[in-house]
C-alpha cells in the first residue's frame, strides 16, 4: 500500500483578493516542492470529490451549510468575515477540500492506501458549527473524522493539530458531549495569539498545549511527549487525523513559533508510531496553514516523505 496524495485543480481557483495571504500560490508551492522532490512519483495522486451536503451537515449546522451554498457569488466576492471571502470558485474548492478527507478515509478503510495527505484549500480548522472564520468555510478535518465515526463505524478517532493557530472550530465541534468518548483532540498553538481560544476550561477530550512566541522544536517535542502521547496511549485511536498547518515554521511571519522541517518530520514519525500501535497505520493528514511559500513547500515535503515511509 502507498500514501495517497489527494488534491484538485478547483482548489487553485479560490482566491480572496489581491494581497490575501491565503492564496493559490500556497498550494502551487506545495505541489511544486512535491514534484521537484520526486515524491509525486512515490504516492498515489487522486482527485478530490465534492463533499456532499450530508457530509458537511454531520458537523455543521444545516442552516449554515445551506447559507454558504446559497450565497456563492456568480461574480466578484462575498465577504463572510473580515478575513474570509468567497469568489465564484470558492464553493467548489471548499467542497473539494472537505471531500478530500472523506475520500482519504474511504481509501484507507478499503485498504487501497496506508495513509493520505490532502493538499487542499481553503483550510478548515477555524470553521465552527455555524460560522466561517480565519480563512475557513467548512471544517475539513472534522468532516473527515465524523465520517469515519458515523459512516465507517470507527469507535475512537484522534485529531492532532500542530498549526500555529488554535483549531477553535474543531474544538467547538467535538467538545459536545456526544463526541467526547469518540474523538480526542490534541494540539499545540501559539498563545496569546489568534483566535485567542484554547485555554479556558477545555472539554475533557481536548488536550491543548499553549506555547509562547519564540518556542521552537524543543517545546513542540515536550508537548508531544509529555501531553499528547499519554493521552493518545490512553485513548487508543482507531484512526489518526492531522490538521497539518506549517505556519509554526520559523520563516513564517504570520506566526511567531520557530519550528523547522526536521521538527515536522519527527512529529510525523511519532504520530505514525501511534497509528502503528493502535490504528493499523491509518492516518489522514490535511493541509491547514502555512504562508511562507518556500517554508510551506519544504515542510509539506518533509511531512509527506515521512508518511510515505510507512
Amino acid at each position: 500500500m502507498t500514501t495517497s496524495y489527494i488534491t484538485h485543480a478547483d482548489c487553485l481557483k479560490h482566491e480572496m483578493g489581491a494581497g490575501h495571504p491565503e492564496c493559490p500560490d500556497r498550494l502551487i508551492a506545495v505541489n511544486d516542492h512535491m514534484r521537484t522532490s520526486g515524491l509525486l512519483d512515490q504516492v498515489r495522486v487522486l482527485e478530490a470529490p465534492l463533499a456532499s451536503p450530508e457530509d458537511l451537515k454531520r458537523v455543521h449546522r444545516p442552516a449554515y451549510v445551506d447559507l454558504i451554498f446559497e450565497n456563492a457569488p456568480a461574480e466578484g466576492y462575498v465577504q463572510l468575515d473580515p478575513d474570509t471571502a468567497m469568489n465564484p470558485y470558492t464553493l467548489a474548492a471548499a467542497r473539494r477540500a472537505a471531500g478530500a478527507g472523506v475520500m482519504a478515509v474511504e481509501e484507507i478503510m478499503a485498504g487501497r492506501s496506508a495513509n493520505a495527505f490532502c493538499a487542499v484549500r481553503p483550510c478548515g480548522h477555524h470553521a465552527t458549527t455555524g460560522r466561517p472564520m480565519g480563512f475557513c468555510l467548512f471544517n475539513n478535518i472534522a468532516v473527515a473524522a465524523a465520517f469515519a465515526v458515523e459512516k465507517r463505524g470507527l469507535e475512537r478517532v484522534a485529531i492532532v493539530d500542530f498549526d500555529v493557530h488554535h483549531g477553535n472550530g474543531t474544538e467547538d465541534m467535538f467538545s459536545a458531549p456526544q463526541w467526547q468518548d469518540r474523538v480526542l483532540m490534541v494540539s499545540f498553538f501559539q498563545h496569546p495569539f489568534y483566535p485567542g481560544s484554547g485555554t479556558q476550561d477545555p472539554a475533557p477530550n481536548m488536550i491543548n498545549v499553549p506555547l509562547a512566541a519564540g518556542s521552537d522544536g524543543r517545546a513542540a517535542k515536550k508537548a508531544l511527549e509529555d501531553e499528547w502521547l499519554p493521552a493518545l496511549d490512553k485513548f487508543k485511536p482507531q484512526m489518526v487525523f492531522i490538521s497539518a498547518g506549517f505556519d509554526a515554521h520559523r520563516d513564517d511571519l504570520l506566526g511567531g513559533l520557530a519550528l523547522v522541517e526536521a521538527d515536522y518530520a519527527w512529529m510525523t514519525r511519532e504520530l505514525m508510531a501511534v497509528a502503528a500501535e493502535y490504528s493499523d497505520n491509518r492516518i489522514v493528514s490535511m493541509l491547514e496553514g502555512g504562508y511562507n511559500f518556500s517554508a510551506l513547500g519544504r515542510s509539506a515535503v518533509a511531512h509527506v516523505r515521512a508518511l510515505a515511509k510507512h
